[in-house]
């Protein structure tokens, strides 16, 4: 439990961050529901170096809610890491500090905002802290109750559990309220629990704005992926907006802001105080991805012919004897890709995905975040479109992913048609001009 002064401290966090969003956000309800979570993740929970934003020994936050990203901008004000001023400039033309989190800011490893992504790119981080990292690092992701209706949180949570993520927490902010309606399952927390449960997650539910159970909660002991189901408020401290409808990307008006804001702040008890987060553990290995180099290209027999890509498989399974933070992913179809290739040859950085390509973007998208590896993901072409908007974030992400899509063109329409894809060529033009600028998107034929 923490002390008496701790929780005054946390409560002073708190009431300062609740300012500035109120001053700042486009957001505010969004954000006061998050307010106690961000404080204590911050402040009590996470260990990390605020000077060192990209510290790989650092544990990993992801925001999957992003339209709260002025809770977190606020946080990161508190380290000293941003200025007040930083925040007064937010979302204006010539401000690194956008509406969502992007990797414009040093803080943010991935873009997020487009809601369900963020907890399948968690996995991804936490598969690597565990399994290619072997470190202590931990990661946390914070979720709203809206994006628990999108299938890729739930492809997620059992992608989790499958692989034993011990080393991840997830934290869903349950205020209830959606963008136009209440969230299907508003206020049953026992529901959520149940859910969380059946896919294999440790679940607490806790009163989101109490330091206290938050602090508890996120202390105990774990064994598989937790889940912190904190029911929350939407608008808390905000008299006119909590729990009410209509409030939602509803900037306050400047009177209601600053009374809002004198109340706050005069329940600061030390305003000149200020608490740090807990040093990591040094035990991350440095990673360089800098010569994933094959000295030579596979060799063939002189005649003989070998399809797209089988030469895929193979130039992977090579590529990986040279560079240990190569890592590939499949979609359970690693025996049509080849990439069962480069499985049979290295098992411990082969992660199966099963048949979830959404899922397995944004896997590969936290695997490869902080230049940790060099991904491939493979599957058959056509189901990648169904990862769209997984891509696209990758994109805005920056990340160094590599997609691998099989069986495409005219020449498998006739044997496999719905597995087939016809219109490679316009995907891979768009992919190179517009649609995803900067991403390597790779599509061998059969």
């Amino acid at each position: 439990m923490m002390s008496s002064s701790s929780v005054d401290n946390s409560s002073d966090i708190l009431y300062f961050s609740h300012s500035l969003v109120l001053f700042c956000s486009r957001h505010p309800t969004s954000c006061c529901s998050v307010a106690e979570i961000m404080s204590v993740l911050f402040f009590h929970t996470m260990k990390y170096r605020p000077d060192d934003p990209k510290n790989p020994n650092n544990d990993r936050f992801v925001l999957s809610k992003g339209h709260a990203a002025p809770a977190l901008y606020s946080m990161w004000t508190e380290t000293g890491f941003l200025k007040e001023s930083d925040l007064v400039s937010m979302c204006q033309v010539d401000s690194a500090l956008e509406g969502h989190p992007t990797p414009k800011q040093q803080f943010v490893d991935v873009a997020t905002g487009s809601l369900g992504q963020g907890l399948g790119v968690a996995c991804g981080m936490a598969y690597s802290g565990k399994y290619f990292d072997k470190a202590s690092y931990r990661v946390y992701c914070l979720l709203g109750d809206g994006e628990m209706s999108e299938g890729s949180v739930w492809e997620a949570m059992a992608f989790a559990s499958y692989y034993q993520l011990d080393n991840l927490v997830a934290i869903l902010d349950i205020n209830r309220l959606g963008q136009s309606d209440p969230a299907p399952l508003q206020h049953h927390m026992e529901k959520y629990q149940r859910r969380c449960e059946a896919f294999g997650w440790h679940a607490i539910i806790v009163d989101g704005h109490s330091i206290e159970e938050l602090c508890k909660a996120l202390t105990q002991p774990r064994h598989q992926p937790t889940a912190i189901i904190a029911k929350t408020i939407k608008g808390k401290g905000i008299p006119v907006a909590e729990d009410k409808m209509g409030w939602h990307a509803k900037v306050l008006p400047k009177d209601m802001a600053e009374g809002v804001i004198r109340d706050l702040q005069s329940r600061i008890l030390n305003s000149n105080k200020r608490m740090y987060p807990a040093t990591p553990t040094e035990d991350a290995p440095p990673v360089s991805l800098r010569n994933a180099r094959m000295p030579s290209a596979p060799s063939y027999k002189p005649g003989e012919k070998v399809s797209t890509r089988k030469a895929y498989g193979m130039a992977l399974a090579k590529l990986g004897r040279y560079n240990e933070r190569v890592v590939a992913m499949d979609v359970d179809t690693k025996n049509l890709t080849y990439s069962e290739i480069f499985k049979n040859e290295h098992p411990n950085r082969f992660v199966e995905c099963y048949s979830a390509e959404q899922n397995m973007v944004s896997v590969a998208t936290g695997c490869a975040a902080r230049e940790r590896n060099i991904v491939f993901a493979s599957g058959l072409a056509t189901f990648f479109t169904r990862a769209y908007d997984q891509i696209r974030m990758a994109t805005i992400s920056e990340s160094n992913i590599n997609l691998c899509g099989s069986h495409c063109g005219l020449s498998i329409e006739k044997v496999k048609t719905l597995h087939s894809y016809t219109k490679t060529v316009i995907l891979s033009t768009n992919t190179e001009s517009c649609l995803f600028p900067q991403f390597n998107y790779l599509v061998p034929t059969p």
